[in-house]
């Protein structure tokens, strides 16, 4: 008999839900690593259509739904995010379905077949949960789920758990939340009659506008503001040339406000779209056609399969940038593989805000330094981190404040500068100058330049390339791409992030999540839909907007930019400008921390395309009616 007081193995069968469909225990403590060798086998798929991670809650959720309702909701970053979907798909017709939301407390109770759903917190902390109801009892409801306990079902039970639900004397029927730091948010149903479900119209588009603000003059004190003491600040003052976040005059007081409901939605979107990616990435990399196209040399291909593979081989953070405006919210790229930006938001924005009473709404950034540590303290390090760095100043004063959120979350690292200071060791390893064997690292450097390291080394030869090994001694001093290609080294950001941070993964996110309200047309060739709406020519590996074309519906250039991927392959985007306010584009980004969403900041500039020259301004983020007041004021000014 099974003891129900101890959680089964991972994969375990737990019971049988309505309709005969599994519950499978997800404790991945216990999960069979030859058994599920790599990243690909925790995904879920059914009839080829994918359900989610093994054994998630969603997983279960959308599993159930599809083999009782041939219904399928989008893929949603996290669990608590149903409760705010509109539609489900028919996947026997492809028709959308309207879903109503109802809060616990609705007078429409809940019914079996449909989602119940968690707020994230307490038990459920940032993540949410989600059930499927299987039977409602006049005190009591009964449901489905997985990822919560773990344990095997009593013999004929055909539910997880059952919770407490009354009825109020005013017809309202509430549940309890069995948790006493967690709380259902309530329950999702696919019906055509909306009567008490939450009211889903559209936000209003003026929310999704960003306001230019700046600091009122009497508040511009010029006085040192950031800590010479602390060494990330110590250098960031040295490279700006001065106590501030940007640089030039003219914007050297401006900040940009927005509402709390775009704010939201750029949550909603980071987690979203850092699910579609990773999704796209394990497509490209089961197609070595798909692959060919990101133009990576054959000789790194099982590198990164094998980084792809490990699961422990998780990012640590990345940034989406995005284009916002009364339109809507269109990603264009997810900067995996970059440093770029994070001081000033998780640090600098902060401390600018604070030093001039900029006190309106709270700052975009403000939890950011908490989650990397909080992403550092789960990682899989057990052992010294090296922080590789070129010989630069941002790159110095990015590699000191992430040393110190590894320092918070009690892991020991050390800052290198270059590689002259490496050695090989007699095994054919490699030490640092204080003979410490190199095992971790976190990098400043963007893979890509690995990659053109060792375009260099093989005169750009296909042969040499396809020749090339990959971490291999040789006599030579040690070299960038020794260090990261060391099957021995686990590298931060890992191997496999030059996929998503590839441009050549946006055609196939388009047609893989045609029409996605997050993401832009895009294709590998201008088609006539591009022409039609005006479109972008970006080369698939670029940096700091080089190499930039923009055209207009009538195919008229509008702007271009020069840089050095000018013999890059090329993709073609949608059309989609930045808002212009004040006379600067801006340009919002979000940062995702172990997948999740971890803070907003903006980048502006006089120009259509940000580079690196773009300033970094502060950002502040207020509640809508706040807003709407702050947008009126303006008008009137």
């Amino acid at each position: 008999m099974a003891d129900h007081r101890s959680p089964a193995r991972f994969g375990t069968v737990l019971g049988m839900a309505p309709g005969d469909v599994p519950v499978y225990s997800s404790d991945y403590s216990t999960a069979d690593d030859s058994a599920l060798p790599d990243r690909h086998s925790y995904r879920s798929y059914l009839d080829g259509i994918y359900m989610g991670q093994k054994w998630q809650c969603v997983e279960f959720a959308r599993r159930w739904l599809y083999v009782n309702q041939g219904l399928l909701f989008d893929d949603v970053g996290m669990a608590y995010e149903i409760f705010d979907l509109t539609s489900i798909r028919d996947v026997r017709n492809n028709a959308r379905l309207p879903l109503r939301s109802f809060r616990n407390g609705s007078r429409r109770p809940p019914e079996p077949g449909c989602l119940l759903v968690w707020d994230e917190g307490g038990e459920f902390e940032r993540t949410g949960h989600v059930a499927i109801v299987v039977e409602v009892l006049p005190n009591r409801v009964r449901f489905a789920e997985q990822n919560l306990g773990h344990r095997v079902w009593p013999q004929g039970q055909r539910y997880s758990r059952e919770i407490n639900a009354k009825r109020s004397s005013t017809g309202e029927f509430w549940l309890e939340s069995s948790f006493a730091d967690a709380t259902i948010l309530g329950w999702v149903i696919q019906t055509d009659d909306e009567s008490d479900a939450e009211p889903m119209k559209a936000p209003d588009p003026e929310l999704f506008e960003l306001v230019r603000r700046e600091v009122e003059p009497h508040r511009r004190v010029e006085r040192a503001w950031l800590n010479l003491a602390n060494p990330d600040e110590a250098v960031f003052v040295e490279y700006m040339e001065g106590h501030c976040l940007s640089d030039k005059p003219e914007s050297q007081y401006v900040y940009f406000i927005v509402s709390e409901t775009a704010e939201q939605e750029l949550e909603r979107a980071t987690s979203q779209l850092h699910s579609l990616f990773m999704h796209a990435t394990d497509y490209v990399l089961r197609d070595d056609q798909l692959l060919a196209r990101f133009r990576i040399p054959k000789a790194l291909w099982p590198k990164i399969h094998q980084s792809w593979d490990n699961r422990r081989n998780e990012m640590i953070t990345g940034r989406f940038d995005f284009a916002m405006t009364s339109a809507g919210l269109k990603v264009y790229e997810y900067n995996c593989d970059s440093a770029a930006c994070y001081m000033e938001c998780g640090k600098i924005q902060g401390k600018w805000s604070r030093h001039y009473d900029c006190d309106i709404g709270r700052d975009g950034g403000e939890v950011l330094h908490d989650r990397l540590r909080d992403a550092w303290r789960k990682s899989s390090v057990d052992g010294l981190v090296h922080i590789l760095q070129d010989d630069d100043p941002e790159e110095t004063y990015h590699a000191l404040f992430m040393q110190e959120a590894m320092e918070r979350a009690g892991i020991t690292s050390r800052v290198i500068r270059g590689t002259s200071r490496l050695a090989w060791a007699a095994d054919g390893g490699i030490v640092d100058g204080e003979g410490d064997r190199i095992r971790w690292v976190w990098k400043s450097w963007a893979w890509e330049t690995a990659l053109d390291q060792i375009r260099r080394e093989c005169g750009d030869d296909e042969r040499r390339l396809e020749r090339y090994r990959p971490g291999e001694v040789h006599e030579g001093a040690v070299r960038l791409v020794d260090v990261l290609l060391r099957s021995e080294v686990m590298v931060f950001e890992p191997l496999w992030t030059l996929i998503p941070s590839n441009k050549a993964i946006l055609p196939v996110l388009w047609s893989l999540f045609p029409n996605h309200p997050y993401l832009l047309e895009t294709a590998s060739e201008p088609t006539e839909s591009l022409r039609s709406k005006g479109y972008v020519a970006k080369p698939i590996v670029g940096r700091c907007g080089g190499n930039i074309s923009i055209y207009d519906e009538s195919q008229a250039l509008i702007q271009e930019t020069v840089g050095q991927f000018g013999d890059r392959d090329q993709i073609y985007q949608e059309l989609f400008p930045l808002a212009r306010v004040g006379g600067l584009y801006v340009q919002p980004s979000t940062f995702s921390v172990s997948g999740t969403y971890a803070a907003s900041a903006v980048r502006v500039s006089p120009s259509l395309v940000i580079t690196a020259d773009s300033d970094n301004v502060a950002l502040r983020i207020v509640d809508d009616d706040w807003f709407h007041e702050i947008a009126k004021s303006r008008r009137r000014d």
